[in-house]
């Protein structure tokens, strides 16, 4: 967990995002898997914390329907709706780069969305983005807890 916190730590300082992205941890995972995940995905709620970066969560359903149009989508469906989207050369390898780009594009579509109709910022899951008002965010760091 100490890696993944300073790797985290290193990522934020380099990038400067201003928001994170995450999928959240869903119950169709086998005990053991779903308690690890929500272990990573503690580690990296803590750093966005720590940096105070606002964290925006979306379920698996929501990113595969926010990438390809349909909540049921299976992991190479993402894999070439992800190629498409950014207009890669090759499909991102492992599928799970193909996720944590995917959480990041339906992020996106939902900042759109919401700036677009005049949505209020959702509530942030930070006290620095609070305490700023919950500011707007151009720059997302895509993070997927899954291996």
């Amino acid at each position: 967990m100490r890696a993944v916190h300073e790797l985290l730590g290193r990522l934020i300082v380099e990038y400067e995002p201003d928001a994170m992205a995450v999928e959240s941890v869903f119950a169709a995972l086998n005990l053991n898997t779903a308690l690890r995940l929500a272990e990573v995905r503690g580690v990296v709620l803590l750093c966005a914390e720590q940096h105070g970066i606002p964290v925006h969560s979306y379920s698996p359903r929501q990113v595969k329907a926010s990438v390809a149009g349909y909540g049921q989508a299976t992991k190479e469906q993402i894999q070439l709706m992800v190629r498409a989207i950014l207009a890669l050369q090759e499909t991102p390898q492992p599928a799970d780069a193909a996720d944590a780009l995917a959480v990041a594009l339906c992020h996106l579509q939902a900042e759109h969305t919401r700036r677009r109709f005049v949505f209020p910022a959702e509530a942030p899951s930070t006290h620095a983005a609070r305490a700023a008002g919950g500011a707007t965010h151009n720059r997302a760091l895509p993070i997927s807890t899954r291996r």
